[in-house]
C-alpha cells in the first residue's frame, strides 16, 4: 500500500528526509558544529516550558494573523533565509509557492540556489538576507538588486564565528555539480532513486552557484566562493550596521542577537526589529537557547523594535510559547527544509499547516481569541529557565570580584 504523502508532525517530515535525501545533502541539512549542544538545547528548551490550560471560556474563533516589519501574515512564521535549497530541482521557488499559499513572509538568503527575481514573482512578500560581506559598493548593488526586485525588507545576518569541525562529522559538499563530481558521489545519490529522479524530470541537476552574488552581467560564483568572499571580509562595526541600515532605507532587521547589550545597540543603530538567534546551532556551540534569552531581550528593548526569534521552532506550541515570552514572531528553518525534502511544495505547506494547526490549538486551550493575547501568565516557566547575556550588571560583577572578598 503506498504510503500517504502527508505527515503530522515536522519529526515525521525529517524522517522522510533522511530517507529520500543521499547521506552528505541529509547530513548538511543537519549541519551543527562541534558537539551539537546548542541545536539540542534550543529543541529542548522548549520542551522545558509547559502551558497552563483553561478549562471554560474558549473562543469558537481564533485570529493567528500578525504584521512582521508592516507586512501581514496569516501566521507570526517567516520563513527563515538559508542557502543553497539543492535538496528539491525547485528549491526556494517551491518554497516561496507554499509560504505564498499560506499567507507566510518568505526570506530569501543571498546564497539562495535561485534569483531573487524569481522567487520575488512567486511571493511578493519577501524579505531580502545580506552578509557583510564584500566591499561596501558591492552590498550596496545587492541590496539595489533586492530592492529593484521587490524586497520588503532587510535581514541582516552577522552573527557567524566560521566553526569549523562536528564531532559527527562533516558532510562532503562539492564546489559544483560535473561528470567527475557525479561519479565520484554516484554509491551516495545511487540508492536514493527518488530523489535522484526527481532531479531528472525536471532536467535539472543540483545548482550549487549563488545567483544573487553575481555581479552585474558576471557568472554566480559558487558556494565556497561566495563563502570565501565572506570569510575574507573584515567584521563589521556598530557604524557600520548603522550604514547598513540607512542604504537600505527600509524595514531593516538584526539577526543573530543573543544579549542584551547587543539588543540595546542594535536599538541605538536604527534596526527595525531583531532576531533572537544563535544560527541553528551553526555558530559558537554551547549558546544557550534561544527561548532561554528571549523573555530578557524582549523586556530591554521590545517596547522599541519587533523582537522575532529562531532556533529549534519545531511545532505550533514552540511558536506559541516564543509568543507568549515577548517575540512577535518566529523564523522557521529545517522545519521547512525537511519539508521540502520530504514532499517539495506540498511539503512545506504541510509543515505549515502542522504549525498553524498546532498554534491554533494553544491559543483554544489557553482560552484567548488571538495570538497577541498570549503571555507570560500562559507558561509554567521552571525556576532558572531565563537566561541574561550582557546585562548592565555584569561589568559591575566582574569588577567586585577583581576587587576581592570585602572585609566583615
Amino acid at each position: 500500500m503506498r504510503r500517504n504523502p502527508w505527515f503530522e508532525t515536522v519529526a515525521e517530515a525529517q524522517r522522510r528526509a533522511r530517507k529520500r535525501l543521499p547521506g552528505s545533502v541529509y547530513d548538511a541539512l543537519v549541519a551543527g558544529s562541534e558537539r551539537g549542544r546548542t541545536i539540542d538545547d534550543n529543541m529542548a528548551a522548549f520542551a522545558e516550558l509547559g502551558f497552563a490550560p483553561r478549562v471554560v471560556g474558549h473562543h469558537a474563533e481564533r485570529d493567528l494573523s500578525t504584521t512582521i516589519l508592516g507586512v501581514p501574515t496569516a501566521l507570526p512564521v517567516l520563513i527563515s533565509p538559508t542557502g543553497v535549497q539543492a535538496v528539491d530541482p525547485e528549491g526556494e521557488v517551491a518554497v516561496a509557492r507554499a509560504a505564498a499559499s499560506r499567507g507566510v513572509i518568505m526570506g530569501l538568503s543571498s546564497f539562495a540556489s535561485r534569483p531573487v527575481e524569481e522567487v520575488a514573482l512567486a511571493q511578493p512578500d519577501l524579505f531580502f538576507q545580506l552578509y557583510w560581506s564584500g566591499t561596501r559598493a558591492t552590498m550596496v548593488q545587492r541590496m539595489d538588486r533586492a530592492r529593484a526586485a521587490g524586497a520588503k525588507a532587510l535581514i541582516v545576518t552577522l552573527d557567524w564565528s566560521f566553526s569549523h569541525g562536528r564531532d559527527w562529522g562533516s558532510p562532503a559538499i562539492p564546489d559544483r555539480i560535473d561528470l567527475r563530481t557525479a561519479l565520484r558521489f554516484a554509491p551516495d545519490v545511487l540508492p536514493r532513486p527518488g530523489w535522484l529522479w526527481r532531479f531528472a524530470r525536471s532536467g535539472r541537476v543540483p545548482d550549487l552557484t549563488v545567483p544573487n552574488l553575481a555581479a552585474p552581467g558576471g557568472a554566480a560564483p559558487t558556494f565556497f566562493g561566495a563563502y570565501g568572499e565572506w570569510m575574507q571580509t573584515a567584521p563589521p562595526t556598530w557604524d557600520d550596521v548603522a550604514w547598513l541600515r540607512e542604504e537600505w532605507g527600509g524595514p531593516f532587521l538584526l539577526k543573530g542577537v543573543s544579549r542584551v547589550d547587543d539588543a540595546r545597540r542594535a536599538v541605538d543603530a536604527g534596526v527595525s526589529a531583531l532576531s533572537v538567534s544563535n544560527h541553528g546551532g551553526n555558530n559558537l556551540d554551547t549558546t544557550p537557547a534561544t527561548i532561554r534569552l528571549l523573555p530578557a531581550i524582549a523586556d530591554a528593548v521590545g517596547g522599541q523594535v519587533e523582537v522575532l526569534l529562531d532556533g529549534g521552532v519545531r511545532r505550533g506550541g514552540d511558536v506559541a510559547k516564543a509568543l507568549a515570552l515577548g517575540a512577535r514572531a518566529v523564523l522557521i528553518g529545517r522545519a521547512y527544509l525537511w519539508g521540502l525534502a520530504a514532499n517539495g511544495q506540498t511539503g512545506v505547506e504541510n509543515v505549515l499547516d502542522i504549525l498553524r494547526g498546532g498554534l491554533d490549538s494553544a491559543v483554544l486551550g489557553l482560552g484567548h481569541s488571538s495570538v497577541h493575547e498570549l503571555g507570560p501568565g500562559d507558561l509554567a516557566v521552571p525556576p532558572g529557565f531565563r537566561l541574561t547575556l550582557g546585562s548592565e550588571e555584569l561589568p559591575a560583577a566582574r569588577a567586585a570580584h577583581a576587587a576581592g572578598p570585602t572585609a566583615a
